[in-house]
């Protein structure tokens, strides 16, 4: 029987799933003294740390659509009509053992992909991705975190579409007898799965994992998806074989990624390669510090962006997407709520170059179909690359209080409706280019550093 508590971690995870006003419910109830109340973030904090609170209580306060939310952000059960059984569910999450990593299928010497050996049920498992990171992390050695993690999400999509593309290969193979033929690339793109030419495909790729060549051999890869999948084309890291990059330690990363089943349909079910991507994302943002709010957004701050504009349907776009996370809580947002993916049209623009083929990875692993354009050190000021685009939702983080934006060179531009810049600091700049691509009934919701509400016009713009 469940203790009536659960561990830190998974406390903070099921408190991320309520509203910033139900949490301040919840800590006023309880008394807890919280620092920032406009904060989601400083009342998930308060709540975990206060001693006073009896987290099996605090669920008991919970409505059922609210457990049956938190059952479902820790793998739990949500079936049933009555809350106890949720609430069990919920502390019993804390006693689940350790999530089995399905294991990797390879090929035999004949080339047949053998079926895969079920992987255990995950329950409400949870904390593999910290001991893969754990893992990973001991493996960068000197390498600074912000060249490393092109080093590993790189690996972590050869590895996911490798999955994918040896589920479809096996389908394929036993309707060979109905004309189905196993190596023919268009097969696999009519279902949305990328084609992995054999030089890519990872059985082959973790064999030799122990080789002084492997870096080649991952570029070479690298090289021949982008050329048989023109969407991916200038989107791979192809510099695995550099000097700097310790092929030791590339080889032992490469067989950790080797235990984890990434594209297959029980790991997409469980949607096992978004876990593990965004965790990394996230580390890997903490590890390069404040800079790292060029490519990553912490998921608690976009899921309040994305719940404060409902985006069910119509165009979404960010133009500074960093590695798109924007887009991917809006298109949870909608198979959440019953809606249908195809309802929303994804638009965003990023002038970092690396940044971009984050995103666009990002989104090709989850089969999100988006116009990035191309990375352009110009950005969105100078370049706009949706010109004509008035989108139904803005959802941004830009950069905040840039003093080198180049507003000196943009004193007269027609987006500057409510007055002109100021060349020291983009932020007013950034909130007008936002309006400008507004439909006439279109709503932003951005992130700005002063941190206070701002409201241009309560009916279109909120600024957090």
């Amino acid at each position: 029987m469940p203790d009536g508590t659960l561990p830190a971690k998974l406390r903070r995870t099921a408190l991320e799933v309520l509203t910033r006003d139900r949490l301040a419910e919840l800590t006023s109830a309880y008394d807890v003294s919280v620092e920032d109340r406009r904060s989601l973030v400083a009342h998930v904090d308060a709540i975990v740390r206060a001693r006073s609170v009896e987290f099996d209580d605090l669920l008991r306060r919970l409505s059922r659509d609210e457990l049956k939310a938190i059952c479902s952000a820790l793998g739990c059960d949500t079936t049933g009509k009555e809350k106890e059984p949720l609430v069990q569910r919920i502390l019993g999450a804390g006693e689940q053992k350790e999530l089995a990593l399905p294991a990797p299928v390879a090929a035999d010497s004949e080339g047949k992909y053998a079926a895969a050996k079920p992987a255990k049920k995950n329950g409400g498992d949870l904390g593999f991705e910290d001991k893969l990171w754990k893992t990973a992390d001991e493996l960068r050695g000197s390498m600074d975190a912000a060249e490393y993690k092109h080093v590993v999400l790189g690996l972590i999509f050869l590895k996911y579409v490798s999955d994918a593309f040896v589920e479809r290969h096996r389908q394929l193979e036993a309707e060979a007898a109905e004309g189905a033929d196993p190596e023919d690339a268009d097969e696999y793109r009519a279902q949305n799965v990328f084609w992995v030419p054999k030089e890519a495909r990872w059985e082959r790729l973790q064999s030799q994992a122990k080789q002084p060549n492997i870096g080649k051999l991952v570029d070479d890869g690298m090289v021949a998806i982008e050329r048989d999948n023109p969407t991916l084309k200038g989107v791979l890291p192809k510099d695995y074989a550099r000097p700097a990059l310790d092929k030791q330690r590339l080889g032992a990363l490469i067989d950790l990624v080797s235990t984890i089943g990434l594209g297959d349909k029980e790991s997409q079910k469980k949607d096992i390669l978004g876990r593990v991507y965004e965790y990394f994302l996230s580390k890997f943002a903490s590890a390069e510090g404040k800079q790292s709010g060029q490519f990553y957004t912490p998921r608690h701050v976009v899921r309040l962006l994305v719940e404060m504009l409902a985006p069910y349907k119509g165009r979404v776009f960010d133009p500074c997407c960093g590695s798109g996370g924007m887009f991917i809580q809006s298109e949870k947002f909608v198979e959440a709520h019953g809606g249908r993916v195809g309802d929303i049209s994804i638009f965003g623009q990023e002038s970092n170059t690396t940044t971009w083929r984050l995103a666009k990875m990002n989104l090709a692993i989850r089969g999100i179909d988006a116009d990035l354009g191309e990375p352009d050190p110009a950005g969105s000021f100078f370049k706009d690359q949706h010109p004509d685009l008035k989108a139904d939702f803005i959802l941004a983080n830009p950069p905040f209080n840039d003093s080198s934006w180049g507003g000196e060179r943009l004193r007269e531009d027609v987006r500057w409706k409510y007055g002109v810049p100021p060349v020291g600091n983009a932020n007013f700049a950034w909130v007008q280019h936002f309006i400008h691509h507004l439909a006439p009934t279109g709503m932003a919701a951005f992130l700005l550093a002063t941190g206070r509400t701002r409201q241009l016009d309560s009916r279109h713009v909120t600024g957090l």
